[in-house]
Parts: C-alpha cells; structure tokens; sequence
C-alpha cells in the first residue's frame, strides 16, 4: 500500500520516528506533505519521466520527497552528502535533474545550487539560502490532496564512485498506479516478511540504496521507521530496546564495530525484540558473522544482490552455520559462475558472478553505452554482471572472492584483499585494515596493507613484524603484506564501503598505471 491508502486506516501511527530531534512523521503527515510537494512539482512543469536529485542528511523531508516521486511518475536520485559540490554538481548535471532539493544545513548546498544551472527549481531545507526557494514555504499553500493523475515512479542511485565515476543506473518506469505500491519494494518487504507490526531500524545514510529501499518497504507495510541520524554502535542497541525493534539492516563494518564494544555495554541492552537483522553491500568476514549469530542469535539473515538486480541470493543464520562464508542460494532465476572469455565455470572455480536477467538487462548505465555493453554477458544477453568475483559449491551456494577491479596481480599470481581483510577484522589491535596493490618493478604489483590502529596503540615496526606473521600463520606465506603503512583513518564512505580508488590513487598517482 502507498500513504494515501494507510492515511486513512492508520492515519495518526508513526511512519517515521527521528530520535536524535524526537520528530515524528505520521502516516496523515507523509501522505500529505508528499501529495503537496507532487502538486509542487506538477506545477513546475515535471512529467513523468523527468528527475529529482536530493541533497540531504538524513532527515523526515526525505521521505516526504520519496513518495511525492513515487506517486508522480518520476525519478529520484539521492546524492551523497559527503560529496564536495563539483562532485555533487556532476550527478545532478548527469541525471538530468530538473529539481534539487538541498539541505541548508550542509555547507555545499550553497555552492552545489550555483553549479547546476540547468534545475529550473531548487528548494532548500532547513532555511532560506542564496539561489535557492524555501522548501517549506514553497509548499505550504498547495493542495493535500492527491494530484490528477498519478503514476507509480522509482529510483534512479548512483554507484559510489569508489572504483571510478558514479554511474546511473535507470530503470524503465512502470506503467501503472502507485495504489498498490512499488512491486521491488514489495519484494523486499515480502523477503524479511515485513506487516504492520515491523519496527524498521534504519542505521545508515538514506542516500545509499539499501536504507532508502528497506524504510520504503516499513512504510509501504504499514509499520515504523526508526531513522538514525548517524550510526553509533551503542545508541543502536539503545534503540533498539527503546522502540522494540524487529527489523534492522546492517553491513559488515558496524557489525565489527559491535563486537569490539566492551563486554559489558554489549550486554547492557535488551535485544529480544528482533525478528530480523539483515546485511549485504559487502562480504561479511567468517569470524565477524559467526559471533554475531552466537551473541544475537539465528535473526541474522543475508541476502547478495545489487543496485542493478543482476540476481538475488539469499541465507538464513541457520543455512550459514552450514555453509560459512556464503552469501546463500539464488532467489528466482540462477547465478552463473564465468571465465573472462564467457564460458562457464565448474562448481568451486572463481569466476565473474553473471545473474540471469530473463527479459535482458532492466537498466542501462545512463549515458554510458559501454559500461552498459561491459555488463552484459558476451553469448547469453540475458545474463548480466556488476564486477564480483565468486563461485558456487555443488549445492548451489554462492561465494564472495572479492570485486575485479580490487584483484592484485604480484608476479602473475591473483591474490584477492578480501581474504587479507576478512582474517584481521577482528584483529585487537586494529580499528580498520584495507590491502591494496602497489607498484613493483619486478612484480608488477605487490600486497600492501593500510591499517587505521585501535586507540592507544601505537604504530612501530615490531607491530608491522606481529600482522605479518598473524597472516602467515592464518592465511600461508604467500597472502603476507609486503609492507603495510600506518594512517590516521581509512577513507570509508558512511555505508561502511572501502573507498579503495582513493586509497589506490596515492600510491600509483606517479605510474603510468594510474
């Protein structure tokens, strides 16, 4: 069901809850500052078909601008907040935005509204600013009701940039009513089997896909949305047992952050309301997940797919004790393991994961008919890759090896970070770890970890000497560190995702490789 519909049967129930201000948006409230903005929107000339780009922290007007799209037939494209304002400007520019919504909170809004000329509407949140209209007063005196004609629109994300530019990634529109919802949020919902009882955590910025997509899924169920403003492992627990949380979804870096808490804050929370923790959006470390199944219980759910739907797997807490490390069993149609000229692969040989797509690929890369091409597989159009690297035992169960684009080649060997990373996550010593490729003259490239230390630890080489032999004993000789450097703080997007482009740029800035 979409708000105009649960603003009648539950009209004064939370939608959304902000703890950080106490706000509360209401399922009445969303359904009509949603419906005003639509009619905003309607007057500015936008059709369906044409695009909204958002600028914002987390914040309840997120919602409101959500579901105005979604009932207006248009597109809607969250931008990173973390951005600086050229980089910010270049999605806007690229998605063709004609609207942008920006919070007067964030100090680039001002200087991202200059660099793109091209909206024809620009409303800012929180505040008047230079080039901007007030978002509040713009739509204070436009109708609750729901316009003329609606028509079901949906998202159009960005990938993060963390390996190359963003891409867009579009997605036909749905000729249909948005009465009975979105069908790819109901998918979700139907996945971790949301109702009206659910009690959504959201833990992570709404402009990254999954949080946007799961509190889109709370919503259109009819339950409660506990929106973050920023991710703190204890005030997560809190919430958790202040509100009564069922539902919850994660990625792998906050689960690390949960386990490194002291014993006795860890213990401090009452967490019997949950149903349901889901994470996914990066391979969860063996040692991470199975603590985190003994310490909450079987709740723990994953599921593998992308922004693009090139497949979806999914695992239980009690499918994974069976088979660690997997990223569990297709949903649907099945995934296919392949060499780089196609042809595919035996169970338990990597190759590049394929997802089969029976009608070809639902998206293109906007603007980028190449990467689009590059996706799709060269014999069969139907299946179609986003750059991970795995494989499938003989039941069927999928395996993370690590994304293409982060594989080191030393001396004609493939050596994957991932399984680097994965052994020292827990590491007591360290806050974060990233192992990259850097150049070598007679290796071509060689293994190189990056390590952000705890607190209170210092760096020295007899630290280096103790991770090396750590990876020795765990992993063998030949996945040791070559050398490993000590910094300040890993760059980490709020996601929890490695930004390992510009971890890579500092080291082959100088090389004809870069």
């Amino acid at each position: 069901m979409y708000p105009g519909i649960l603003a009648q049967t539950q009209p004064d129930k939370p939608a959304v809850i902000q703890p950080s201000t106490g706000e509360i948006l209401s399922y009445r409230e969303l359904n009509e500052r949603s419906n005003r903005l639509a009619h905003l929107l309607f007057d500015r000339g936008l059709r369906p078909g044409d695009h909204v780009a958002l600028f914002l922290e987390n914040h309840l007007v997120y919602f409101e601008t959500v579901w105005a799209c979604l009932r207006s037939g248009l597109y809607f494209t969250p931008i990173n907040r973390h951005l600086s304002a050229s980089e910010a400007a270049y999605i806007v520019d690229n998605c063709d935005a004609k609207v942008l919504i920006a919070s007067n909170n964030l100090e680039q809004s001002a200087a991202l509204g200059e660099l793109s000329p091209r909206c024809t509407v620009k409303l800012s949140v929180g505040g008047t600013a230079e080039g901007f209209e007030d978002y509040a007063a713009a739509v204070a005196d436009k109708p609750c009701d729901n316009i003329a004609e609606e028509r079901l629109g949906t998202m159009m994300l960005y990938s993060s940039g963390t390996t190359g530019k963003p891409k867009g990634i579009l997605k036909p529109l749905l000729d249909q009513s948005p009465e009975n919802g979105s069908p790819s949020v109901q998918f979700l919902a139907d996945m971790f089997a949301f109702d009206t009882a659910t009690v959504y955590l959201s833990t992570a910025p709404l402009y990254h896909g999954a949080p946007i997509g799961y509190s889109n899924a709370a919503i259109q169920s009819g339950g409660t949305v506990i929106m973050m403003e920023k991710f703190n492992e204890e005030l997560a627990l809190q919430l958790i047992e202040q509100y009564r949380v069922t539902h919850s979804q994660w990625v792998p870096a906050m689960f690390i952050r949960l386990l490194k808490l002291p014993e006795e804050v860890r213990t401090r929370y009452d967490l019997s309301s949950m149903r349901c923790a889901f994470h996914a959006a990066a391979p969860c470390p063996v040692d991470v997940k199975g603590k985190m199944i003994e310490w909450w219980g079987p709740v723990i759910e994953e599921y593998y797919s992308s922004t693009e739907a090139a497949g979806m797997a999914y695992i239980s807490s009690e499918e994974w004790l069976k088979h660690p490390g997997s990223v569990g069993r297709a949903r649907g149609k099945p995934f296919h393991i392949c060499d780089e000229d196609g042809n595919e692969q035996a169970a338990g040989k990597s190759g590049l994961i394929y997802g089969e797509v029976p009608t070809g690929p639902s998206f293109v890369y906007h603007k980028d008919p190449d990467k689009t091409r590059s996706a799709i597989h060269p014999k069969n159009p139907d299946w179609v890759t986003v750059g991970d690297i795995g494989y499938l035992d003989e039941e069927g169960y999928l395996y993370l090896t690590d994304r293409k684009s982060f594989m080191i080649i030393s001396g004609g060997v493939n050596i994957y970070p991932q399984q680097i990373e994965d052994a020292l996550a827990l590491y007591p010593k360290l806050d974060d770890v990233a192992v990259i490729g850097v150049p070598n003259e007679d290796l071509g490239e060689e293994v190189k970890a990056v390590i952000q230390l705890a607190p209170g630890i210092e760096a020295s080489e007899q630290l280096a000497d103790e991770i090396k032999d750590f990876v020795r004993e765990k992993l063998g000789k030949q996945l040791v560190p070559r050398s490993i450097d000590f910094v300040d703080e890993l760059p980490r997007v709020p996601t929890g995702k490695l930004n390992k482009k510009e971890l890579r740029d500092k080291y082959w800035a100088n090389t004809k490789a870069s």
